[in-house]
């Protein structure tokens, strides 16, 4: 059931303090009943990693081997008691939790497998799956005037989504880069993110006044997400997609209580739900309405994991996402 010995050691990232990461050798964990082993091909790089990276009072460290890394991806290795649903050698995207490492555990029923169509491609299924989730929870409609506040990996991911399903998006960016990555994924609009007064009136020109039907925020900050209470028309779907992991928020309640808006915090906790956008993510890709490729930008070594958080928090020219390999 195993392909790999109990007493082999793996290589796995430890932050021992903010900014500083140290690999070291540790030993291979042993999957519990109804868990498997991965053999980690990769794994993605998440905005939520970057509070512990730039250390906040909350922080402690050092961190477990292969802690933070939660967007595996890789080939079945080993096999728990009581699994019968997975085979090892099946390539499969999970929900795990020290995925900065060579091998990582996960339970069977939080894996999803791939399919030999995406055999070379990589595939960090809990941030594509998000992605889905949080579109899912936007309930965009053909012909609605969606804005996207935000264009990286996530905001490029819901343009995709939102014009595959006829609506008009707007996405407003701060970097011509990713301007020009929405426009590659569907954009009907482009609008720059450099003036909170100027976006307002250029979103009011496009919608002849009545403002936008659905407003993404995927920032994170406090002045996206006001400017996204201020780009909503009335009765409108605000959906926070952003990470707000710095404090608390300031809302202008007495707008958003006039507009009437649906208010939608759209990050999900329950990995019955992950999961179930990780294989809308896999169908998408298969039947070639997504392909994900492009959004990969940024490719690093776990030996250089602390490049790959320094691009994720100052976001060079021509970056999305970055990624960690093991190959």
């Amino acid at each position: 059931m195993s392909t790999t010995t109990a007493a082999a050691l793996m290589e796995a990232a430890v932050l021992v303090a903010p900014r500083k990461f140290e690999t070291c050798a540790v030993r291979v964990p042993e999957p519990g009943p109804g868990e498997i082993r991965i053999k980690l091909e990769g794994c993605g790089v998440c905005g939520s990693n970057l509070a512990m990276w730039e250390g906040t009072p909350w922080a402690q460290y050092p961190t477990d081997p292969g802690g933070m890394g939660h967007e595996g991806w890789g080939f079945v290795d080993a096999l728990g008691a009581d699994v019968t649903t997975l085979k090892a050698g099946e390539r499969v995207a999970a929900l795990s939790y020290r995925a900065f490492a060579c091998y990582d555990v996960a339970k069977a029923d939080e894996c999803v497998v791939l399919p030999r169509e995406l055999d070379g491609i990589p595939f960090p299924g809990e941030a594509l799956g998000c992605g889905f989730n949080i579109f899912r929870r936007s309930d965009v409609q053909a012909g609605q005037w969606v804005a996207i506040v935000g264009i990286g990996f996530l905001g490029a991911l819901l343009t995709k989504l939102a014009a595959n399903m006829g609506a008009r998006v707007i996405a407003i960016s701060r970097r011509p880069y990713s301007r020009e990555v929405a426009r590659k994924m569907g954009a009907q609009e482009l609008v720059p993110m450099d003036g909170h007064g100027q976006i307002i009136e250029r979103v009011r020109e496009l919608t002849d006044g009545a403002m936008c039907e659905r407003v993404i925020e995927a920032v994170g900050k406090q002045w996206p997400l006001d400017l996204a209470g201020e780009l909503a028309g009335t009765r409108a779907r605000l959906v926070v997609a952003g990470y707000h992991q710095d404090g608390p928020r300031q809302v202008n309640m007495q707008q958003w209580n006039w507009k009437g808006l649906d208010v939608i915090n759209a990050h999900e906790r329950d990995p019955r739900v992950y999961v179930q956008g990780m294989r809308e993510a896999v169908g998408a890709v298969v039947s070639g309405e997504l392909d994900p490729r492009p959004l990969f930008t940024h490719v690093y070594p776990l030996s250089r994991l602390g490049e790959a958080l320094d691009a994720t928090l100052n976001r060079p020219e021509g970056f999305l996402k970055a990624l960690v390999s093991y190959e």
